[in-house]
């Protein structure tokens, strides 16, 4: 059996890439290397890790689906014996979204002996309300078969709304029968973290690659080291990944 983690959110900057990496490296660190996937059309962002070796697909065409070369994407999964990460682009989210459930690929997956994990990323600040909507539409319209993760990324600010958190909104409460975990991203926006991570993620390394360089410094590697495990232990309680 595979799994088979992809990031969908139809808002755009609010982490996505950034998911699919830390997934990447975080199931190679306990298994084989997974198989990536970049299908974002627009912003190619995980297809710049080369660590990673990810592949490029153009699965969008005009707006729409191509369905040969979504079919391409299909053969790529179904001989799979470890996992794989797919990024997906908040401009192919309706079409892609809509792509997956009326083609009933998620019940594919599961007859190929796969699993769907669906990776959705919900953020504080102005973006709050738009990625929650995307997560109530994609756990009440994609099929049982697929199964959920949310992120809570609080780096535009608090995920909360009307002093509810995340577990008090009522989009997770009708859905939270749908959702398998929660993983937190730790708020990292200062000076020190924050732009630590930021300088790695900026130049597309890996953890491990940041944390080889003699040219960074002690701590700055220190603290990456930190941000790692923190991420990484978010993921170890996690039983869908």
């Amino acid at each position: 059996m595979a799994r088979i983690h992809i990031t969908l959110q139809g808002k755009g900057g609010v982490g996505k890439s950034v998911v699919a990496t830390v997934l990447a490296q975080y199931i190679a660190s306990k298994a084989a290397k997974p198989l990536c996937i970049d299908i974002d059309p627009i912003n190619a962002t995980f297809y710049g890790y080369r660590a990673l070796d990810v592949q490029r697909l153009q699965v969008m065409e005009d707006d729409e689906i191509n369905p040969r070369n979504f079919d391409a994407l299909i053969e790529l999964l179904a001989p799979l014996e470890s996992a794989a990460v797919i990024d997906s682009g908040a401009s192919s989210f309706v079409a892609l979204s809509h792509y997956l459930i009326s083609n009933q690929v998620p019940a594919l997956l599961t007859e190929m002996g796969h699993e769907l994990v669906v990776h959705t990323v919900i953020t504080g600040g102005q973006a709050l309300l738009d990625t929650v909507s995307g997560f109530a539409h994609l756990t009440s319209q994609f099929p049982r078969e697929a199964l959920f993760v949310a992120w809570l990324n609080p780096y535009w600010g608090p995920v909360e709304h009307e002093g509810k958190g995340f577990e008090q909104m009522k989009a997770y409460l009708n859905n939270k029968e749908r959702v398998s975990a929660i993983a937190h991203i730790p708020p990292l926006k200062d000076e020190t973290y924050g732009r630590d991570l930021s300088g790695m993620l900026q130049a597309r390394l890996t953890f491990d690659e940041a944390l080889s360089l003699s040219s960074l410094g002690i701590m700055t590697r220190q603290r990456l080291k930190i941000i790692k495990g923190l991420l990484f232990k978010q993921l170890d309680q996690t039983m869908v990944i």
